[in-house]
């Protein structure tokens, strides 16, 4: 994770937070896929529940895009 997230504790605090709420749609993915979460500074200070409901809109967005170019 980027530092541009903030300290040391910031970062890890966030990391925690994104690895729960990627563990919560894990059931949404296919078993091939692989997701990588890049964390923004502004999620250092964001609800869990931007944070899912951001997650789950990108989610989204990449089916959509990987569905279109198929």
């Amino acid at each position: 994770m980027s530092k541009s997230v903030g300290t040391a504790v910031q970062r890890h605090r966030v990391s925690r937070r994104l690895r729960h709420v990627a563990r919560a749609m894990l059931g949404d993915l296919d078993v091939s896929d692989r997701v990588v979460i890049r964390a923004l500074p502004g999620s250092r200070d964001a609800l869990s529940a931007r944070l899912e409901s951001e997650l789950r809109v990108a989610l989204k967005h990449t089916r959509i895009t990987a569905g279109a170019g198929s």
